[in-house]
């Protein structure tokens, strides 16, 4: 058995190799959590996982996927999110919290999924996007402004005051997001990257600010807490970002500090062309990645079988398995995959009763009286 052995990033252990992945629920207000976000994280930190990752969080307002996007960049939502976070982690047993931080670029200003996802014009209601270039995500759309110097500078400070803020609401480990479009993939993309500056062009161009955001969130981020990262590993895009150059930033990375890679794939352009989705389609990405570097490595996508996810670790393919729709549809995965494979979960006094025989022993040698 592998997926529930234990996991050390740095001064961070996982109970199990079981990652909730970070799911954006499209819920806030003003970029503040609300009291859907303590019932989600309530059920996810009850799940029995090794980690819980809150969604992607935006380091700005106009950082923001939607207008229903948390954020983590003023005093409200600071406030907001920690009072729900603690509220849902007291009922809960411990749990390992990451959280992800993020900037949507070009792809900010949208409507939320249920409501078509369009971008949003600024004359409707959106704001002014961000990104490497002035160049739209899709045809149509609203063309994003540039950033500058001083654009570049109050992003990556941005990133920093979030990482600060999270240390002091009590987060265990942050996810940078580097993937699925959103801004720091818009510079690692040729296909979004059009600059001819020191940020565009070559490879090591385009890979400059990702790298600078990274190093100055490690520098503020205390040295005993793990910070992971977020990639995609192609954009499935003729002349895209590729995964030779996803094992290229891993290694980059991993001369920083890194501690984790979770490994994903496209979002940076609707040309992209995914092969007919099958389980697991992200872990020969992942295998690739973990075995040209020493760090941990997380896969994602399509994993819904206790006996797959125990292959994949198993296989040495990935350190860690993240769950997104699978733990939505139930929430109780870690312990129906404990069941199968003879592990164990941390689990709340008022749910013992609810173990089957066919469960018996996934929450080790704890018993509860009957009256």
């Amino acid at each position: 058995m592998h997926l529930f052995d234990p996991l050390r990033l740095r001064g961070l252990t996982l109970a199990n190799r079981i990652v909730v992945s970070p799911m954006c629920q499209y819920s806030a207000e003003d970029g503040r959590a609300t009291d859907w976000h303590l019932i989600h994280w309530g059920q996810m930190l009850l799940s029995g996982a090794g980690m819980f990752t809150i969604e992607a969080t935006a380091v700005t307002p106009e950082g923001r996927i939607t207008h229903g996007c948390l954020g983590l960049y003023d005093d409200a939502t600071e406030n907001a999110l920690a009072d729900r976070l603690a509220r849902a982690r007291r009922q809960a047993p411990p749990v390992a919290v990451a959280i992800q931080l993020a900037h949507a670029g070009r792809k900010g200003s949208s409507a939320r999924p249920w409501e078509g996802g369009a971008a949003i014009p600024a004359d409707k209601g959106g704001w002014t996007t961000v990104a490497p270039s002035p160049v739209p995500h899709a045809e149509g759309e609203p063309s994003p402004l540039a950033l500058d110097a001083a654009g570049l500078d109050g992003v990556r400070e941005a990133f920093v005051a979030a990482a600060l803020r999270a240390e002091s609401i009590g987060v265990d480990a942050i996810e940078l997001h580097m993937a699925h479009g959103y801004l720091l993939h818009e510079f690692l993309s040729p296909i979004a990257n059009r600059r001819a500056d020191a940020y565009g062009g070559a490879f090591a161009n385009r890979v400059r600010f990702p790298l600078q955001v990274f190093d100055a969130v490690r520098a503020a981020w205390p040295d005993d807490r793990p910070l992971g990262v977020r990639v995609s590993a192609t954009d499935w895009v003729e002349g895209g970002w590729a995964p030779d150059d996803a094992v290229e930033l891993a290694k980059c990375l991993e001369a920083r500090g890194c501690d984790w890679i979770d490994v994903s794939a496209g979002g940076v352009s609707p040309a992209q062309r995914i092969p007919a989705p099958t389980p697991g389609i992200h872990v020969p990405f992942a295998r690739v990645v973990r075995r040209a570097t020493r760090m941990a490595t997380m896969t994602v996508g399509l994993i819904t079988e206790p006996q797959q996810a125990e292959a994949i670790v198993a296989a040495g393919d990935a350190d860690m398995v993240a769950l997104a729709r699978a733990m939505l549809r139930d929430p109780r995965w870690p312990w129906r995959a404990a069941a199968a494979l003879g592990g164990v979960v941390a689990g709340p006094p008022p749910y013992l009763r609810a173990v089957t025989k066919e469960m018996a022993g996934i929450f080790g040698d704890r018993r509860i009286a009957q009256r």
